[in-house]
């Protein structure tokens, strides 16, 4: 400790330690903040997932969505009584601007019942709130699908290294500590000047740890019965099973396949904006399906789901050739299979049933599921995702 007349020591007295303080209030209100976002969400979970009420992607990472009645605390202004002093034209006691009129119609004076506030939730966020709400279970990666990956974690100080990575507070104890034990160090001077033994440097160390990878590969009928409003039935879905997969696993791959008599992979736009006008050959779907799990998505390297969508329709000699291909080169090899039928006022509605007389409880990777409409789609993400797979 220093007299009245020593000026302090620049270790004792930090100016940055009062700044930290300061910040914490801040820190309290986004962490209630976040706590209150978070509570909104959860609320009205079902009617996002069921409606896909959000207001779009902002990033990889990151969607934007309304969340109802949330009061931002701000400032607001009175009119101070019946108003203030003014300069200009006009006679004491006039009114100054309009009326409020009489007319039928026109803009509206009265408030909205219910107000909506955009806010930015991180998409790993969103899947641990679906996770909750909707009780699933961790997924568990089969056997050997996993990929060792070397990550470096700066864990350490050394001696040595680039001056890029020089540890300047270690730097400066070090040289503090030298110039107090050699007694070169004065209380009303306090330059300290470190050498070249004092420079400390970030060091790392090489951590191998396990990069599971997943692919889901998607597959949907595009003929004729299948409209748009089906298509944004799927989309949602989709989101939704993205969502959580994505949390579960460090890598996910997405492939794209459509159909009518004939498949096709295609890009992730392509999917869910093409209409065909041919017949239907599920077949086709599952041929180009297994080819690809074949070819690039090796079994053995992947945690592989396929989720497909149709209305039910399918040429009634085509179902055991789609029988054949999906028993023996998809469902062996897949986590899990999940068949959503979406209604249609233009499909048949045949093939779920189908699929479940074929195989019955046969294949416990394989998922069965009817989605009529919006509100169906909760229910529907909790069939698929609910086994953990």
């Amino acid at each position: 400790m220093g007299t009245a007349d020593t000026p302090p020591n620049p270790l004792i007295s930090f100016p940055l330690t009062n700044l930290s303080a300061m910040t914490l209030p801040i820190e309290r209100d986004q962490r209630r903040f976040r706590q209150i976002v978070r509570g909104k969400v959860r609320e009205n979970l079902k009617k996002y997932v069921s409606h896909g009420e959000m207001l779009g992607r902002k990033g990889k990472d990151v969607v934007s969505i309304p969340v109802p009645s949330l009061d931002i605390p701000r400032f607001r202004f009175g009119d101070n009584g019946n108003g203030g002093v003014g300069q200009g034209e006009g006679e004491e006691g006039e009114a100054v601007g309009k009326g409020k009129g009489q007319g039928q119609g026109g803009a509206g004076g009265e408030a909205g019942a219910e107000h909506y506030t955009e806010v930015d939730v991180a998409l790993e966020e969103l899947a641990q709130i679906l996770g909750d709400e909707l009780e699933l279970p961790n997924i568990e990666p089969r056997g050997k699908a996993t990929i060792e990956a070397v990550k470096s974690k700066y864990n350490s100080v050394r001696t040595t290294g680039p001056e890029s990575l020089r540890h300047h507070k270690r730097t400066y104890l070090k040289a503090l500590q030298r110039e107090i034990a050699t007694g070169a160090y004065s209380p009303d001077n306090p330059k300290i000047i470190p050498v070249k033994s004092d420079k400390r440097y970030r060091s790392w160390t090489d951590i191998d740890e396990p990069l599971v990878n997943a692919a889901v590969i998607y597959l949907m009928d595009v003929s004729g019965s299948m409209t748009d409003a089906q298509k944004e039935l799927v989309r949602t879905t989709a989101f939704w099973i993205d969502t959580w997969l994505s949390s579960q696993y460090q890598g996910i791959e997405r492939r794209y396949i459509i159909h009518d008599a004939v498949a096709k992979e295609v890009d992730e736009d392509a999917f869910y904006h093409t209409r065909e006008s041919g017949g239907t050959r599920i077949s086709s779907a599952y041929k180009v399906c297994a080819e690809l799990i074949e070819q690039q998505l090796p079994p053995a390297e992947w945690n592989l789901y396929v989720f497909q969508f149709s209305d039910g329709d399918n040429w009634g000699e085509d179902n055991q050739e789609a029988f054949g291909v999906l028993g023996e080169q998809i469902l062996p090899h897949v986590n899990q299979y999940a068949y959503g039928q979406v209604e249609s006022p233009y499909g048949s509605g045949e093939f779920l049933g189908q699929l479940a007389k074929e195989y019955g409880d046969q294949h416990e990777q394989l998922v069965l599921c009817e989605i009529e409409d919006r509100d169906a789609i909760y229910s529907a993400i909790k069939t698929f995702l609910g086994k953990g797979r």
